[in-house]
């Protein structure tokens, strides 16, 4: 079904693919560099003092940039916008784990166009909309992939072996299991660079997306010598700028900036590597690269007197940079103060290649490629709305701000509740007297605050009605000839436990599709215990059991006859004799037997 549904959004691009091949050589290379819990202030370039960015800072002097660039308040909803140039609520990716990071197959991806129109397509990095097939990004238009699971290296979704590994990571390329050796953003941008080479030595335009999961923690396993050269710096809040805005706390933890610095850096260097191999194959010029955050930063610290942080829904919550090198069409130092967001990028970059927007592919965002060239003189003005929070289902006002160009309404309840804590208290700012937003208008400008509640009330509705059941779960199919065996992990289960789905006890289940029925091995993978378990595997209306020994740390259930359609997988260890000590598996693999020939 979604091969077909595939095919009919990308249609409209066949006759243009065919009549364009000639011009190819014509288009950009595009290259997105997008880190992760980074934030807007971590940069020399946006006025920190005491971070080591060189290669950022010189990129972003050669660049065209945007001055009010906004992303979502945490990454999963980021790059589900990112993707698609649609609103993540329309998508169904609108949490970062337990289920709810997973995008929905149907939306068409910016590497689905790009693939389509002749491009060569490359994933390097974090992908976090979905490990198992039909989400994965190699299913998702990404001819080259190369990613880590789940959310992060040290997540439930790593690899045996590879647990917390920044250092010599456990990959996947191209869905199959990858050890590497050395850091893992130096690992990433080597193997863009290698694949970009051979982009260019095929004469194929390409479009390589590098979204490291640097500097995201944990933070035991960092660069050792910047780290080394960050140890010895004074890194308290007092050492940044305070003159306005909100000012830091007064404390704060220097060795994990110290480490997160490092982190920085790291991706610094790259980035300068990366230049460096596109001025070897004299691609520079043509090649299209930017930069950006996914999020705040990951602690409270240097935002540019912003307020915020990761999950909040203020400034410096929110904000990116975002730098645009392409010396061909766009003028170092051309900026423009219009705001922007991520879902702005996709049809910029359809812009920029000349791809059209595929035929029945519905965008909430706009290229600003006009703005980047300087030659917007009349630009409409639009509102932004950017929400997120954690459960299964969006509530209204919670956690939300909308932006347009002159104001700003928010209420910032908090990402952490699935509810509402209190009603909303809403606060407004005039983005023009008050860029740092210091002084909540709310009162005094009572009929702006009403417009832009409507205004947000119409938006919720619309992307909340996208689809029928538009908050569904995707579903993870088994028995297909593009993953087997499936890998099943605690990053896309739906918890029923109350904690947070990822604690050594945690329950939950997960939503299946068997594309074929037949006989399955399952093999549960769970944290050995001093005592003796009965392990339950509930599925398609039947229930299995074993008998788990003490110390043991893995099952296999043998000949699982299974028939196709929708399913939900269920496994419990029980302590013997203790029925109230009841946990979920860590892991399991899902393997469909060969059949037997007749």
């Amino acid at each position: 079904m979604r091969a077909f549904l595939v095919l009919v959004g990308l249609c409209g691009l066949v006759g243009f693919v065919d009549a364009a091949t000639v011009a190819a050589a014509d288009r950009p290379n595009v290259i997105l560099i997008m880190t992760d819990d980074q934030g807007y202030g971590d940069l020399g370039a946006t006025g920190n003092p005491l971070i080591r960015t060189p290669n950022i800072d010189a990129m972003a002097k050669r660049s065209a940039q945007m001055e009010r660039f906004y992303v979502s308040p945490v990454c999963a909803p980021t790059r589900a916008c990112l993707m698609t140039g649609r609103y993540n609520y329309r998508t169904r990716a609108i949490d970062t784990y337990i289920g709810r990071a997973m995008m929905e197959t149907d939306e068409v991806t910016i590497a689905e166009m790009l693939g389509a129109a002749g491009y060569a397509t490359g994933i390097f990095g974090k992908w976090h909309l979905g490990d198992n097939y039909p989400l994965r990004a190699m299913d998702q238009g990404f001819q080259e992939s190369f990613v880590i699971r789940g959310g992060g290296i040290g997540q439930p979704s790593d690899p045996p072996g590879g647990e917390g590994k920044y250092t010599d990571p456990i990959l996947f390329h191209n869905g199959q299991e990858a050890p590497q050796t050395g850091y893992c953003t130096d690992v990433y941008f080597d193997a863009a660079m290698n694949w970009i080479e051979t982009q260019h030595d095929s004469h194929t335009p390409f479009f390589a997306y590098i979204p490291t999961n640097a500097p995201h923690g944990p933070f035991d396993d960092v660069p050792e010598a910047e780290y080394e050269q960050y140890k010895k710096i004074d890194l308290g809040n007092d050492q940044f700028p305070q003159e306005t805005g909100h000012r830091l706390p007064k404390k704060a933890n220097q060795d994990k900036r110290a480490r997160i610095f490092a982190m920085i850096s790291n991706v610094d260097a790259n980035v300068g590597r990366l230049f460096e191999k596109l001025d070897a194959l004299k691609i520079t010029d043509n090649t299209l690269v930017i930069f950006m955050v996914d999020n705040g930063p990951n602690g409270m610290r240097y935002v540019a007197g912003m307020r915020g942080m990761k999950s909040r829904v203020h400034e410096g919550g929110i904000r990116s940079p975002f730098y645009v090198h392409w010396p061909a069409r766009l003028k170092a130092g051309q900026s423009s103060d219009r705001i922007a967001a991520h879902i702005d990028v996709l049809p910029t970059l359809l812009d920029a290649c000349e791809v059209p927007v595929p035929e029945g592919v519905q965008l909430d965002g706009r290229s600003v490629l006009p703005l980047l060239e300087g030659k917007a003189d009349d630009w409409p003005d639009r509102t932004i709305y950017i929400q997120a929070h954690r459960g299964d289902v969006p509530v209204r006002f919670h956690n939300f701000v909308a932006i347009n160009q002159d104001w700003t309404l928010l209420n910032d309840s908090g990402f952490g509740r699935e509810k509402l804590p209190r009603p909303p208290q809403f606060e407004l700012y005039d983005m023009t007297a008050d860029p740092l937003q210091m002084h909540n208008v709310a009162a005094e400008q009572a009929d702006v605050a009403k417009q832009m509640r409507q205004a947000y009330e119409t938006w919720f509705d619309d992307v909340s009605s996208t689809r029928e059941d538009n908050y569904a779960t995707p579903r993870i199919y088994l028995g297909t000839p593009h993953e087997n065996p499936v890998v099943l992990t605690r990053q896309d289960w739906r918890r029923t436990s109350r904690d947070s789905g990822w604690q050594p006890d945690s329950r939950g289940y997960w939503e299946l599709f068997v594309a074929t029925a037949g006989r399955y091995d399952v093999t549960v993978t769970y944290k050995p215990r001093a005592y003796k378990e009965t392990l339950s595997l509930k599925m398609g209306g039947k229930t299995l059991t074993a008998d788990v020994a003490a110390d043991s740390t893995e099952h296999t259930f043998r000949d699982v006859e299974l028939t196709a359609g929708d399913a939900r997988l269920t496994l419990d260890l029980v302590r013997v004799g203790k029925r109230e000590a009841v946990r979920g598996p860590w892991q399991v693999s899902v393997s469909k037997q060969a059949e037997s020939p007749k």
